[in-house]
């Protein structure tokens, strides 16, 4: 079986090296070719040039690149139609992918996969409609995703998030994590203000002065601030004067193994967190750790997407289970008396989020097959033939 796959990014190129491995499992003679990064690799492709390359965002950043993005995509798109493949695989990145989909479906009838369905139940429905005219069959991380791609003519599966698949934190990592960092037994607030430059911009003053206004009723509590290795000079500057002790949990230097497992146990030793909105919530869901969400973007970002989006709530724990229990503190809403009192509301009765958390682990696949191995299963059962 020839398979060929394509991911642009760090967190496709996991789900990747994922997939990879299912269908190998399932399918020990695969041959794979394309592009990925340091999780495919080690499955065994060989990328046609550094994925690094595609990990570009921002129209100011792409400009400069543009030319060499358009003959990437058409060296891409010539490399598959060489391949001939029983199936492409494209993962997220659909500003590159589904470019080189194109291509390749103007030229082929080569059968289509993309891994990770776009957020149509969120904002822009009509992209499942374009993105239908060259896919044939979208793995989907969310339950309640396939009715909306196989409304647009493509199939659909449900394969199960990888927050599932990852695993937990053992009490000797916390207890290690906890002695490490000088954290004794004092109770953690987890402050995570975002994994890009500008949100943390955004978010850092607005946490440091909400955590002003939480903290000193509860004196005792220390806080804690994961960071990924591109911000984290950034971070460390913006919570040099927040309250609570801060202590940065940061990756730089260490084995990727290593690092992620500090982060989970810091997650895990957490009692209460305060997150920018993103797929962080899942992970704290994964931990038990009771939230609040805050975020804001510029004022002509949040006019647009207040014409645009089509959900009453933007946090995924909320959509899965079908609760609104996980606080929001959203655009306007995101400032430093808001989110401070619904750290104290949420403090106050932290056990209300339990049951939701639980819920949203369950229905992403917790306790099924990996979600990597389901993904290949799903490809291969659909294959015609």
């Amino acid at each position: 079986m020839r398979v060929f796959i394509l991911a642009g990014e760090p967190s496709g190129d996991r789900l990747g090296g994922a997939l990879m491995a299912g269908l190998r499992q399932l399918c020990p003679d695969v041959q794979f070719a394309g592009v990925g990064g340091p999780a495919m690799e080690a499955e065994g492709l060989s990328s046609r040039f550094p994925m690094a390359e595609l990990s570009i965002m921002g129209l100011v950043e792409v400009l400069p690149k543009y030319f060499h993005l358009k003959r990437r995509i058409a060296e891409t798109a010539q490399a598959a139609l060489e391949m001939r493949p029983d199936v492409m695989i494209t993962i997220d990145s659909p500003d590159f992918s589904l470019r080189v989909v194109r291509l390749v479906k103007e030229a082929s009838d080569i059968r289509t996969v993309h891994y990770v369905a776009p957020s149509v139940w969120a904002w822009r429905p009509g992209r499942a409609d374009k993105m239908a005219k060259v896919i044939d069959h979208v793995l989907a991380l969310l339950p309640f995703e396939p009715p909306y791609m196989e409304r647009a003519g493509m199939e659909c599966d449900f394969v199960g998030h990888p927050v599932v698949g990852e695993p937990e934190a053992s009490g000797a990592e916390i207890a290690a994590l906890r002695e490490e960092l000088g954290l004794d037994d004092a109770p953690l607030l987890l402050a995570l203000p975002g994994s890009r430059r500008g949100e943390v911009e955004r978010l850092a003053p607005v946490f440091g002065a909400a955590l002003k206004r939480f903290l000193p009723g509860h004196p005792e509590m220390r806080v804690v601030v994961p960071v990924v290795p591109h911000v984290a000079d950034q971070v460390a500057q913006h919570v040099a004067d927040w309250p609570g002790a801060p202590v940065l949990v940061d990756p730089r230097g260490l084995a990727p193994a290593q690092a992620a497992m500090r982060k989970r146990a810091a997650f895990a030793a957490a009692d209460l967190a305060l997150a920018a909105s993103g797929t962080v919530s899942l992970e704290l869901a994964a931990a038990g750790t009771p939230m609040v969400i805050a975020y804001k973007v510029n004022w002509l970002t949040q006019k647009i997407a207040e014409r645009m989006v089509t959900i009453d709530t933007v946090t995924l724990v909320n959509l899965v289970s079908e609760t609104r229990v996980v606080p929001e503190c959203l655009g306007p809403a995101c400032t430093p008396e808001n989110i401070a009192a619904r750290l104290a509301a949420v403090h106050a009765d932290p056990a209300a989020q339990d049951a939701a958390m639980r819920l949203t682990m369950e229905r992403l696949g917790r306790g099924g097959a990996l979600p990597g191995l389901r993904a290949a299963q799903a490809v291969l059962d659909r294959l015609p033939g």
